[in-house]
């Protein structure tokens, strides 16, 4: 049945139910009645209508990303499913699951390499700084010692190895000027003269000694020192640059690789994206699947809702949301649903040369014969302002 022959059926029963309105009030009205029935006549030609189709409330359509054979099929039409059940699985997914397991693992070992880089230059900074303190407390005991000696009157304006040098040339001649009388009775006076001016000898270079001594400890804890605090520079901001970003990199590549590994595995099953039923499933166990061909439809149909493509640029600017609009579904001719206005598309279509919008309208009634597909007859009501 063309638009054209819908529209005079329409038309013509409700000419009818107005007339026999009009006589059924005659006697009460007279003719104003008469002037009633003429005005919602001409108002029913000045109404708009359009054909349209029974839609749900949302509907998807699912498919695989990846081509496989069917192991599992968890669904069968006029199931009711929750978003995220499984609804079909592929095959080979203990391969798949090895796989993942495999790259949690270098993920695990990864990360566990990265932490211990950290955790060992968090040891190796607090020895750093321990070996600072140290140092600095040799510099500071070497440089106590040495100013607190007190260089020898006859070593003034020597430096420590020129000090030590002398005292030595001093202390041989003495040892063998000491030397023949070194058995000589006690009380021989040369002999005292002798071992005073060898003990002076050796007093002056013990003392020349331990000034050098003492300078080589210093510069030893200075040396020490520096090599402390250039190891501190090294290490205190952290780790070695260079392994950070080894140790780092692995890190982001091994969870790239578990992520790939993932998304194989959630791509041999099939989930549903709504809550809602399982209108159309096209497989068996068994099959084979091709990537982004539709396998499940599944539908909201907790509400109907009346899609039409027909308004063009002329009509629509009459619809407004919330509108009632009267449906008739040609499969139930007898039967007039009332129907309200939900949103109109801002996006055009050129249709046969017409500019055209879609619009879509909730069902306020319902009819348990209605099905998804059925083709409607759609009348816009002119609401009184």
């Amino acid at each position: 049945m063309d638009l054209i022959k819908k529209y005079l059926s329409y038309a013509f029963g409700l000419a009818i139910l107005l007339s026999l309105s009009a006589c059924a009030n005659s006697s009460s009205t007279g003719l104003t009645q008469s002037t009633s029935a003429d005005t919602a006549l001409v108002k029913t030609t000045d109404q708009i209508i359009v054909e349209g189709k029974i839609v749900p409330k949302t509907f998807v359509n699912l498919s695989f990303q990846v081509s496989g054979k069917v192991s599992e099929i968890h669904v069968k039409e006029g199931d009711q499913v929750k978003k995220g059940d499984v609804l079909i699985r592929l095959g080979n997914r203990a391969e798949a699951e090895a796989e993942v397991a495999r790259a949690e693992l270098d993920v695990l070992n990864a990360r566990q390499a990265l932490d211990n880089l950290i955790k060992d230059h968090l040891i190796q900074r607090a020895r750093a700084l321990e070996a600072v303190a140290r140092a600095n407390e040799k510099v500071r005991d070497a440089k106590y010692q040495l100013d607190n000696f007190t260089v020898p009157q006859n070593q003034q304006g020597l430096n420590a190895v020129e000090a030590v040098k002398l005292m030595e040339e001093r202390l041989d001649q003495a040892r063998l000027a000491f030397e023949p009388y070194k058995n000589d009775s006690l009380l021989n006076e040369t002999r005292k003269k002798l071992k005073e001016a060898l003990d002076n000898a050796q007093s002056d270079y013990n003392a020349a000694v331990k000034r050098l001594n003492y300078e080589v400890e210093l510069e030893a804890a200075q040396a020490e020192l520096n090599q402390a605090l250039d190891q501190w520079e090294t290490i205190k901001d952290g780790p070695d640059p260079d392994q950070l970003e080894l140790a780092q990199a692995r890190v982001k590549a091994t969870e790239q690789a578990l992520q790939a590994a993932q998304t194989r595995l959630e791509n041999l099953e099939l989930r549903a994206t709504i809550d809602g039923t399982v209108a159309k499933i096209d497989l068996v166990v068994g099959s084979q699947v091709s990537p982004n061909v539709v396998v499940i439809t599944l539908a909201d149909f907790s509400a109907w809702y009346v899609e039409t493509n027909n308004l063009t640029e002329l009509e629509v600017v009459k619809i407004e949301p919330a509108q009632s609009v009267l449906i008739v579904p040609d499969a139930l001719p007898e039967r007039t649903l009332q129907g309200k206005v939900e949103k109109v598309s801002q996006v055009f279509e050129e249709k046969n040369g017409d500019i055209t919008y879609t619009t879509k309208i909730l069902l306020v009634d319902s009819d348990p014969r209605l099905r998804w597909g059925m083709t409607v007859l759609i009348t816009f009501q002119n609401e009184e302002k």
